[in-house]
């Protein structure tokens, strides 16, 4: 009886122990994985980089989706800005003479017509006293003219005598007419030098409207006829020469969009289009020279000689772009920051994501992401190389 009573009770202290070591170990497994998953959630706030709406503002972080541009289907060219010749003028004087007065300053606006300066010479005198002469001289002719005819009528005339009055009528009238024409392109009215209105000086005025550029002469200078006074640029006309080699020369035709990049414009896009393309070479560069108008062209600061880079676009193929700030390099590779988390305290997590780049115009960049992104996803456009460094300078704390 004694001895049966001692096994049974060994017996119940064996599974009492055989449960408590079972429950130690699920208890110690439990603790495993929840040590795991723990540890894959920090693990998982540790690759991404959380700034605060107030670090947002501070640096400046621009987000937004990613874009699609054209960068393929195009043909870079490169040129400069030009007016047509109709759009420029040179002001010069047909007759030389003393510059008493200048009415203008470079960088003027002025309209056609509007009085540029005063050219004063004593030849202008002399001029407007032949035209006197002549003009006395072909009355006294065509009083002669009269005579004759009337003696010749009356048969008491010779012919001989009628024919050198003809002649001398028809000369004098030939010579007034030419004085005449020269006095209005001196901008002298003829009718009032036959009024005895006689002047010393003349008014040059501007030939187009536009903006006065450079000016060559001086008050009291001597202005040489042929030699320009100063020019005038009319920019609403302006348009771009663009320069397209004879490999891509097949792909470019009228009406074809363009884009424009002017450096002094902040790298800002200027829309455009082709209106003419050239049918021969210039000089041994096996360039043709393609004309392409400014759209809005008075809304910009354009200058003719500005040099600008253009993408004439051929075609309608699109891929994914970002903006040239929103790409960082890292241990040889690219990659953007892409919008992962938004906390309820409105903080914002970034997640380092690689991409392979493509063609690069215009501030954008061509990029092909090494893993599958939402089509809604949100991307850091401006900012990107403050992430990196927070992300190093996080590496370098961690260790």
């Amino acid at each position: 009886m004694t001895f049966k009573f001692i096994g049974i009770a060994l017996y119940l202290c064996c599974l009492l122990a055989i449960g408590f070591y079972s429950c130690k170990d699920k208890k110690g497994d439990e603790t495993v994985v929840t040590e795991k998953t723990d540890s894959t959630k920090k693990d998982r706030r540790e690759g991404a980089i959380l700034l605060t709406q107030e670090q947002l503002k501070a640096v400046d972080i621009e987000m937004g989706p990613i874009e699609e541009k054209n960068l393929y289907a195009v043909v870079k060219a490169s040129g400069q800005l030009a007016v047509p010749p109709q759009n420029k003028a040179d002001v010069n004087v047909l007759m030389g003479g003393i510059i008493r007065t200048i009415n203008v300053l470079e960088g003027q606006t002025v309209k056609k017509g509007q009085e540029l300066a005063v050219l004063e010479n004593t030849e202008f005198i002399k001029l407007q006293q032949d035209y006197l002469t002549s003009k006395s001289q072909f009355a006294y002719t065509t009083q002669e003219l009269t005579r004759q005819n009337e003696l010749s009528g009356a048969g008491a005339g010779t012919g001989k005598n009628l024919q050198q009055v003809q002649a001398n009528y028809n000369a004098e009238k030939a010579k007034i007419l030419a004085l005449e024409k020269q006095l209005q392109q001196l901008g002298i009215d003829p009718a009032r030098v036959a009024d005895g209105a006689i002047v010393s000086r003349v008014t040059v005025t501007a030939p187009i409207a536009g903006t006065i550029g450079h000016i060559t002469i001086n008050t009291g200078t001597y202005a040489e006829a042929g030699k320009p006074l100063m020019e005038i640029i009319d920019n609403s006309k302006i348009h771009c020469d663009l320069v397209v080699y004879e490999k891509d020369l097949f792909k470019v035709k009228v009406g074809q969009k363009v884009n424009f990049i002017l450096t002094n414009q902040n790298n800002q896009q200027i829309q455009g289009e082709i209106y003419g393309i050239n049918k021969s070479f210039e000089d041994e560069s096996k360039g043709i020279i393609v004309h392409a108008i400014i759209k809005g062209a008075n809304t910009y600061r354009l200058i003719p000689g500005m040099y600008v880079t253009a993408l004439i676009d051929v075609g309608n193929q699109q891929t994914k772009a970002v903006p040239v700030e929103a790409l960082v390099r890292s241990e040889g590779k690219d990659y953007i920051f892409v919008v992962e988390e938004e906390k309820s305290d409105k903080a914002i997590a970034f997640k380092k994501t690689e991409v392979v780049t493509g063609e690069s115009e215009l501030g954008y960049v061509q990029i092909t992401p090494l893993e599958e992104l939402p089509t809604s996803a949100r991307i850091v456009k401006k900012g990107a190389f403050y992430l990196l460094s927070k992300e190093k300078a996080k590496g370098e704390d961690d260790e």
